[in-house]
């Protein structure tokens, strides 16, 4: 080998070696967002909003950015997010309400923080990784229609993932959400569950009702009815009827 061949070895094997720990310590991908009440994400990608939403909603997950923004978007460049003269969607909940999210990439966690209007209302340690159907109950919300940001603190990296909730507490304007008449578990009696309807597009974590039972998809689904697609199909049969 000529001195020329024996550098251009030398070079490509530091190459490598530089690169090698660059990939291995990368971190692992971890996405997720709110499903109920939804956030304006979810909306986005239920079609539930009457503007378009753009690109978010194809990846609802992905609302990624720097910790400690206290915006909806979190700066991550999905910014219709933030626009306030938007006819959000508005859910209506008691003064106790279970945020109910869905990872679809759970990854180590230090905090959940949860504010309302712009404050501080509480915090979930985590110091792990969590469930994949992770749910925090907020309580003491105060009356009215209030904006609650959900933000997700991951623990090893420098982001956090951002959801904003648009919520009416108590009788008075809960609208185009499909409100819970204020029951304080978030619709888990069933009375606010809506029924299923075949031109609908589900997300993992939705219920419906149909046929007198209680149903909850597990993935993407539009046209498969619950109870037609088998055990291993879309739906989860959760019981009858309360």
């Amino acid at each position: 080998m000529n001195i020329k061949s024996m550098k251009s070895a030398v070079a490509a094997t530091a190459g490598l070696l530089i690169a090698a720990p660059l990939f291995l310590a990368a971190p692992a991908a971890a996405h997720g967002w709110v499903t109920d009440p939804p956030s304006r994400q979810d909306n986005c990608a239920k079609g539930a909003t009457s503007f378009d939403c753009g690109s978010i909603k194809y990846e609802p997950q992905s609302v990624e950015a720097p910790k400690g923004s206290l915006q909806c978007s979190g700066g991550s460049g999905f910014d219709i997010l933030d626009d306030e003269s938007r006819p959000w969607p508005t859910k209506q909940v008691g003064s106790s309400v279970n945020i109910q999210w869905k990872l679809t990439a759970a990854h180590n966690t230090s905090t959940w923080e949860y504010f309302v209007d712009g404050q501080l209302h509480q915090v979930y340690e985590q110091n792990g990784r969590p469930a994949s159907d992770i749910s925090h109950t907020l309580t003491n919300l105060p009356a009215g229609k209030h904006t609650i940001l959900a933000r997700w603190n991951v623990a090893d990296t420098p982001m956090a993932f951002y959801n904003c909730i648009d919520v009416q507490v108590g009788p008075g304007g809960g609208d185009n959400g499909g409100g819970d008449d204020g029951n304080p578990g978030g619709g888990d009696d069933n009375t606010g569950v809506p029924a299923y309807d075949p031109a609908a597009v589900y997300l993992g974590g939705d219920r419906v009702t149909h046929n007198g039972r209680l149903w909850e998809a597990k993935w993407w689904t539009q046209g498969a009815a619950p109870g037609t697609t088998g055990e291993w199909g879309q739906w989860a049969d959760l019981g009858p009827l309360n």
